[in-house]
């Protein structure tokens, strides 16, 4: 009997993408958490992707692993933060913790398709961590919990009440006094599951705590943020494709000439191709700013503990640039993309505003203004970005 052959992710990615596109607008409308897409993720094996293949995983680099994020977001871009989010975590053991924690961990990921939800946001600091009676807990409430709900795995975060130091673990979800809250109900990013969650004096052992060499503590360290930048891109970068995509296909098949337009028909209307000319061009350069800060994400990677200050810096500078780019091409395009499909694109039924609100949704996560900010104190100053949660 001949082995199996190796099953290509991008692949596999792809044929769930086609699949969660079926559903994608009839999900938009319901929100909440998308069970049947998270269980067919778990299924495809994806989840080790990010995850050396000595300890099961499919030993991808991230340049493939975010060309998988983007693929989602074309198409649902709730399902790619999701998606997204199980890697940032996975990132955030390996850069935070002990050999002698991640390894286990990302054994039993691949071996289990365990899920990863988040529960850090450093900018909610109303979760304390104190020792009672001999064992640290963690006490108190969290927001903007993406990917908590269906996990196995939480990272969670909070401020140590004698030193008044951020605390970070990697701990069960399921583990007794963790309440998580279905109160997410936005206009975009609406199955991404980003409600609130209680900590009622949740036990942390030790052993879980990510203190060594811990949070933005090395170069290395220091790449948790950029990476998590980076995924926002990706997803902004797939949201703008997947809206140009329906749009030129509502374009040619469904969009009139305008009746004092000298064209025959719309693909040959010259106002019509002026608008797609300027979104070929955004889009293109977005990506291609995209396309190399993972490239040289994954330079960095590879460097692991010998990463250098300067080098880190260099990829924040593309990052950011990507960021800023995504941002900026995505919005333009998906709140212009009615001027080229017209008035009767605006049906509630096809929910074509689904891209721009999913966008303007999650391009808020931190402002661009901050960004634009750091590259210019770059290009005037050539100082790098300082190392934070957010750069």
């Amino acid at each position: 009997m001949r082995p199996a052959e190796p099953v290509d992710p991008k692949t596999v990615a792809q044929a769930l993408a086609n699949e969660f596109a079926k559903t994608a607008v009839t999900r938009d409308q319901l929100g909440g958490t998308p069970k049947a897409e998270r269980d067919q993720i778990r299924a495809s094996g994806l989840l080790g992707l990010i995850i050396p293949s000595d300890l099961g995983g499919l030993g991808a680099s991230w340049t493939e692993t975010l060309d998988i994020v983007r693929t989602f977001a074309r198409v649902d871009s709730s399902i790619a933060q999701v998606f997204a989010f199980q890697h940032l975590m996975l990132a955030t053991v390996r850069l935070f913790g002990t050999e002698a924690q991640w390894h286990p961990w990302f054994r039993q990921t691949a071996k289990n398709n365990w899920f990863w939800g988040n529960a850090l946001n450093p900018l909610d600091t109303r979760t304390s961590s104190e020792i009672v009676a001999g064992q640290r807990e963690f006490h108190g409430k969290k927001s903007f919990c993406s990917g908590a709900t269906d996990s196995d795995m939480l990272i969670a975060s909070a401020i140590d009440a004698e030193s008044q130091k951020l605390l970070i673990a990697a701990i069960p979800t399921t583990r007794q006094g963790i309440i998580l809250h279905q109160d997410w109900d936005n206009i975009g990013q609406r199955q991404t599951d980003s409600g609130s969650a209680d900590f009622e004096h949740v036990r942390v052992d030790e052993a879980e705590l990510l203190t060594q060499p811990g949070p933005l503590s090395t170069p290395f360290a220091c790449l948790r943020p950029l990476i998590a930048q980076l995924i926002f891109s990706n997803i902004y970068q797939g949201i703008a494709e997947g809206a140009l995509a329906e749009a030129r296909q509502y374009t040619l098949k469904q969009s009139r000439v305008w009746s004092a337009s000298l064209a025959s028909d719309i693909a040959s209307e010259p106002y019509t191709l002026l608008h797609y000319g300027e979104f070929w061009v955004q889009l293109e350069g977005a990506r291609l700013l995209t396309n190399r800060a993972a490239e040289l994400l994954d330079l960095a990677w590879g460097r692991a503990e010998a990463l250098t200050a300067a080098e880190r810096g260099e990829l924040a500078v593309a990052v950011t640039a990507a960021k800023v780019a995504t941002t900026k091409a995505g919005l333009d395009i998906t709140q212009r993309m009615f001027e080229v499909t017209g008035a009767r694109a605006t049906t509630a039924a096809l929910r074509l505003d689904r891209f721009w609100r999913n966008l303007r949704v999650y391009t808020l996560h931190d402002p661009v203004d901050f960004k634009l900010r750091e590259l210019g104190d770059w290009a005037l100053n050539q100082q790098y970005p300082n190392p934070s949660f957010y750069s």
